[in-house]
């Protein structure tokens, strides 16, 4: 989801992709393998570059077309500075999450969750998202526009969503998540299963 904001945020509407399914190995098909021995997503080709990581392909547009569309990494060197900290700030959420949680819960047969462990990987997850209440201080994470670090902070907040964490106590990271659910690069670019399938209740108790 992330490269794809970003190329709509530069102006690349109608550009080719392919949605594929990780249940049908689509990850494994002969087109992406040749591209990604790895078999894995996103893979994304520019002429006769190819790049096969979601954080390399959103710096690789943002460096190749800073001046078209909306500038998503600042010039201006504190602004550019706190943009990148919280660009890679947000590993943290993905880490408490989908890391610490996510993975525990589907690698471990029911009967042998820890309980008590599994409240403690959640309540490190809701002392996480209290960094990012307390940053959104205003519309977007860094001064009056939207950035890269918005682009990194949407879509794990996206995943957590997806998992039924509600932000109903969370004032900020709720306007934040709803104003730019509206954006139309992020419309552009929601995943079809979002809106066809019901969401996991993974994060529900978060």
């Amino acid at each position: 989801m992330r490269p794809m904001i970003v190329l709509e945020e530069k102006g690349f509407s109608g550009y080719g992709n392919k949605q594929i399914s990780f249940s049908d190995k689509g990850h494994k098909s002969e087109d992406i393998m040749k591209l990604n021995p790895r078999g894995q997503v996103p893979t994304f080709k520019h002429k006769d570059v190819v790049l096969n990581e979601s954080k390399g392909i959103c710096q690789y547009l943002e460096s190749q077309f800073k001046k078209q569309g909306t500038q998503l990494i600042p010039d201006d060197p504190d602004k550019q500075a706190l943009v990148l900290q919280r660009m890679y700030e947000t590993d943290n959420i993905f880490d408490k999450a989908a890391r610490n949680i996510f993975y525990y819960t589907r690698s471990t047969k029911k009967e042998n969750i820890d309980e008590e462990h599994l409240q403690k990987k959640r309540q490190d997850l809701a002392t996480e998202l209290e960094y990012w209440e307390k940053y959104l201080t205003g519309d977007y994470l860094v001064g009056e526009s939207f950035t890269m670090a918005d682009v990194y902070l949407f879509t794990n907040l996206c995943f957590l969503v997806r998992g039924s964490l509600s932000l109903d106590s969370r004032p900020n990271l709720k306007r934040y998540y709803e104003k730019l659910s509206q954006r139309p690069s992020v419309q552009a670019s929601w995943p079809p299963h979002y809106k066809e399938s019901s969401p996991t209740q993974m994060f529900a108790l978060v």
